[in-house]
């Protein structure tokens, strides 16, 4: 596999030694292309020994073979490690200022950024709002590790390491195993209104079906999401519907799943709604200290699912999510596996959210569980937990 590996003016600029050495090793070729101000921090001699290939960051030598549009076009996989805040901000904001810059947005292929700063500037909101719009177009920004910074700093903005790195890149280069197969996935949480401001809802933050969405559309599958309370999702190559409330959803469910070889159920459906909602606001004023509420219970939309695929006989596989606090990997396989037979799915994805773990995190830890009753462990960005969902589904 071709792969860029970017190399921004960071002191973790020396890890990328690391990054060279364990994807050469792994059979890759590796095409540098670090900064100016990279190459203050690590000499091109090192990363031409390492890469077994020439570093030239300049963007007008060889200008005749138009070498921007040719790297960025060749390139499988291209990774960004160390990625600063200023390369953030250029990234976000479509500059291509530099030979890596034009790379970047001549490029189709999968981008992974693994960004190391000081902590003031990983939380500054500058930072913040150019990582989530590089997440919102697709692009895999890690999350910082914590750890000794430079000088005697602490805290989140360490560079990750590199095999982490490495993972997290390889988990976004798919094969098309799924290529014209339909799949619907549901992500986020539902939200039951109680009048026109409150609501019953969930700390879903939809980012584990997200990603499965996206993964799937990688490997060649025409994908449909039901959007719940995510906001304004777009995910290239994909069908995004929003379906707030559980019975939005379920309508959407039953109305496309006839044309579906698969549904993926990762959203977290609310199991109660309000049974009477006001249509005013309800005044704190004239309630007083409490306020009694009748709840009903939602459709499973689960269950019902595999319900209609039997009674039609529909080819369509299941897979269902189960959020638990288990408190132990027992207790978890347990808890999953009465929830694979009681809904009849053809597979369960079990998470241990004890502790508010995995909720709106960029890391899952998920015990995955067929029909046939093979366990498979799986931990790492969800992205990658996603890349394993959909190599059991692809095997169904």
């Amino acid at each position: 596999m071709r792969v860029v590996l970017g190399v921004t003016g960071g002191i973790a600029a020396y890890k990328a030694t690391s990054i060279i050495r364990l994807l050469t090793e792994a059979g890759h070729e590796v095409k540098v292309i670090p900064t100016q101000n990279a190459l203050r921090f690590i000499g091109a001699t090192t990363l031409e020994a390492l890469s077994h290939n020439s570093v030239d960051p300049d963007l007008y030598t060889d200008v005749e073979s138009v070498k921007h549009v040719e790297l960025g076009k060749s390139a499988d996989l291209i990774i960004v490690a160390p990625a600063t805040a200023s390369f953030l901000a250029r990234y976000a904001a479509g500059i291509a200022d530099d030979l890596l810059g034009n790379v970047l947005l001549a490029s189709n292929a999968p981008v992974l950024v693994a960004p190391a700063m000081h902590t003031e500037m990983w939380n500054n909101a500058a930072t913040v709002a150019n990582v989530e719009t590089l997440r919102a177009r697709g692009i895999e920004v890690l999350t910082p590790a914590a750890g000794r910074l430079t000088g005697e700093d602490t805290g989140v903005g360490r560079l990750p390491e590199p095999e982490e790195i490495i993972e997290a890149a390889l988990a976004l280069v798919s094969v098309r195993d799924l290529a014209g197969k339909r799949i619907l996935v549901t992500a986020g949480g539902t939200r039951e209104a109680i009048d026109p401001v409150r609501y019953i809802g969930n700390h879903s933050s939809g980012k584990q079906g997200v990603a499965i969405a996206r993964e799937a559309v990688r490997r060649g599958a025409k994908v449909t999401v039901l959007a719940a309370n995510i906001g304004s999702l777009q995910i290239s190559g994909a069908t995004v519907i929003a379906a707030d409330t559980a019975i939005e959803m379920e309508h959407q469910v039953n109305h496309l799943l006839r044309d579906q070889d698969a549904f993926i159920s990762a959203a977290a459906v609310s199991d109660f709604r309000v049974a009477e909602v006001s249509p005013t606001k309800l005044k704190r004023s004239q309630l007083g200290d409490q306020i009694n509420l009748r709840l009903i219970a939602n459709p499973d939309i689960l269950a019902g699912v595999v319900s209609r695929v039997r009674e039609e006989n529909l080819d369509v596989r299941t897979v269902g999510f189960a959020a638990e606090t288990a408190g132990s990997h027992w207790a978890l396989a347990e808890l999953a596996k009465a929830k694979l037979g009681s809904k009849g799915c053809d597979v369960i994805v079990a998470n241990d959210v004890s502790e508010s773990a995995v909720f709106g995190a960029e890391h899952n830890d998920a015990l995955i569980i067929t029909r046939d009753g093979k366990e498979t462990r799986v931990a790492g960005t969800k992205t990658a937990v996603a890349s394993v969902v959909l190599d059991i589904l692809a095997g169904l």
